[in-house]
Formats: C-alpha cells, structure tokens, sequence
C-alpha cells in the first residue's frame, strides 16, 4: 500500500539525512587518516559504509510501495578535528540526530495510520541504539586514555580490528 505524501516527503529527508552521516563519516575517516590513525580511519569508513545501506533499506522501502524515494541537498560543512575525542562527539551528535529523525518517523506513521512503515521503523529505532550506545563507548574508552599514546595506539589497533 502506498504511504501518504507527508511520510513520503518524511522517509526521502531520512533518506538524506542517512547519506550525509555516509559522508560526515567518511570526512571524520579522511581526518584520521591525515593523523596517521589507520584503524580509526577504518572504522569511520564502515561507519560510512553502514550509513549507505541504511539509506538503500529506505530506498527499498519506499519503491516496494510504490512510492518515490527522493534524495535532497547532501551537506556535511567543514569538519576538522583537534583529537580523536573531537571526532567521536561530532559523530555521537550526528547519530543522536538520525536518531531523533527516525522517531519522527515513528510519530507520523502512527498519526498517518500507516503500519505498513512500522516493521523498517521499529528496526532503525533498534539500530539507532546500537549505533549511540557504540559510539558512547569508544568516547568513555577515549576519556579513560586521556591523551595516552599508548592507549590510543591499542584503541586504534581494535578498532581496526573490528572493521
């Protein structure tokens, strides 16, 4: 069943909105790269990466109903960062952004009537708490390193590792 023209135009802004933190990521991985941190870079490009097949799942979406998916204006603004700290806050505030998006999401389709939407929603609220939980984390680990060579090398090793 097609959705109504409000959660359409709703669901094309998420759209825009998961292929801007594709590309925030991709900017907080070039920056580590510049700062010879070569597991962090690999991680924010996953992160990246991860954020495109989130947007493809909204695509699918929308298509399988027979709606049209629409990608706006994509800006990210400049990024540069100080440490690696710098970095995972610009990130936590940008999921936490996607995070309330997709309540919206939510809300309408529940004022909309529309619960055909609720199975792709209910897993990108799911999602969203994964993604703010992770990122919280790694900032915790990065305050307890405090600028620590040595641990940043270990934390960049894992993280790395995890891609």
């Amino acid at each position: 069943m097609k959705m109504n023209e409000e959660l359409e135009h709703a669901f094309s802004k998420q759209i825009t909105l998961e292929f801007e933190s594709a590309m925030l990521y991709r900017q907080l991985a070039i920056e580590f790269e510049l700062k010879d941190l070569p597991g962090f870079a690999t991680w924010m490009k996953v992160q990246a990466a991860e954020e495109l097949t989130h947007a493809d799942r909204l695509i699918k979406h929308l298509l399988d109903r027979d709606n049209h998916p629409v990608i706006g204006d994509i800006s990210v603004g400049s990024i540069k960062i100080d440490g690696i700290g710098d970095a995972f806050e610009i990130a936590l505030k940008a999921e936490e952004t996607v995070s309330e998006s997709i309540r919206g999401l939510y809300r309408l389709g529940q004022e909309t009537g529309d619960i055909d939407s609720r199975p792709v929603i209910d897993w990108f609220i799911a999602e969203q708490v994964e993604e703010e939980a992770t990122v919280r984390e790694i900032i915790g680990r990065i305050k307890l390193i405090d600028g620590d060579g040595s641990g940043i090398l270990r934390l960049d090793a894992e993280l790395g590792a995890q891609a």
